[in-house]
């Protein structure tokens, strides 16, 4: 028998299982034809929600990420997954939904058999969430952080979220008047995005671009933007190149992507929650992270950027001052960073 004929009879014999004689019969049902089911099978989880600010605004990225997939000629996926905020719902509940919505991940990409994966979601334990499912899964990536609302201005300031705590204590104290509180509150959070200031869930953006699994200018994209929708747009197409290239998450995701990642952390003064999502992060690309990394690195890396709560500016000004590309290159003067890493544009940092 030649070798042509042993392969169409392989191919065959693959093809004559009830695993994926009965995905046609589906794929037909759901609206899909024969060219439609050899593309390969890109899945878009959203964590869209009704609930949370930083979420809402997440289904029209999800529309243009499928937009970029199809143009590219992938076959894309939705599928939904848990978030928790901590301000609309706290308590114990919101760490675990870290792990949840990583084995959620895990379980729609190996279960429908994905090729490739575009991650949409904001806030605090979502990002890490989706990158250590990125490293879970290690099939073509790329993720899409929903970002940031705009920072609102009270009395002539800037105003955030942050406030209302300092806010009560001086109500309590007679220092200010329960109306002016009240402005504070319809104030403070005027839109969809996570909350503006240097919280986890910017925090967690911003190093996700740093490690490469996010496209460049992602993090300091406000929220409501056409910038993000194109953005996703252009995700939708990149995780395509990342499939026909057969780039997977931990070829970006190495242990220098990680150490640059607690580098830029130090620069930016990052939420200290970041010490407890990039050891996690680390266990899913098989890499020892011991805590006292950090010792080490902030010895010698300057404190660039004084970010709400530390200093009086938000992200947005970060984005006007060029963004994490601009802080790495400072740090890139001090040889400070790996610049050799892979990154989900197909370039090096």
């Amino acid at each position: 028998m030649s070798d042509i004929k042993r392969k169409i009879n392989s191919d065959l014999d693959d093809r004559m299982t009830l695993d994926w004689q009965g995905t046609r019969a589906f794929f037909y049902g759901l609206g899909y034809n024969d060219a439609d089911i050899e593309k390969p099978r890109v899945g878009i989880m959203n964590t869209w929600n009704e609930i949370n600010p930083g979420h809402i605004h997440q289904r029209h990225l999800a529309d243009a990420v499928r937009e970029g997939i199809i143009e590219r000629g992938g076959l894309p996926f939705l599928f939904y997954g848990v978030n928790l905020c901590d301000c609309v719902g706290g308590g114990d509940y919101v760490l675990p939904s870290r792990d949840l919505l990583v084995n959620e991940i895990e379980l729609n990409a190996k279960a429908h058999h994905l090729d490739a994966m575009v991650l949409i979601g904001t806030c605090d334990k979502v990002v890490p969430a989706m990158l250590m499912a990125a490293g879970r899964v290690n099939i073509p990536t790329v993720i899409v952080t929903g970002v940031y609302m705009k920072t609102p201005v009270m009395d002539g300031e800037y105003v955030d979220f942050i406030d209302i705590g300092a806010s009560i204590s001086k109500v309590k104290e007679g220092k200010m008047t329960p109306e002016k509180f009240e402005e504070l509150i319809h104030t403070c959070a005027p839109c969809s995005g996570a909350c503006g200031m240097m919280g986890t869930a910017n925090t967690m953006s911003l190093l996700t671009e740093t490690i490469g699994m996010s496209l460049p200018g992602n993090a300091t994209m406000a929220a409501v933007s056409g910038a993000l929708i194109n953005l996703s747009r252009e995700a939708g197409r990149k995780v395509m190149e990342l499939w026909e290239k057969n780039i997977c998450p931990r070829d970006i995701m190495t242990k220098e992507a990680i150490l640059n990642a607690l580098t830029v952390d130090m620069a930016l003064g990052c939420s200290t929650n970041s010490m407890l999502h990039l050891p996690a992060i680390a266990h899913e690309i098989g890499m020892d992270f011991e805590i006292d990394f950090a010792n080490g690195i902030s010895e010698k890396t300057p404190n660039l950027c004084h970010l709400a709560p530390a200093g009086p500016t938000y992200i947005e000004d970060l984005n006007e001052a060029g963004g994490v590309y601009a802080v790495m290159k400072e740090l890139d003067k001090k040889g400070l960073l790996h610049t050799d890493c892979l990154t989900v544009t197909g370039k090096t940092v």
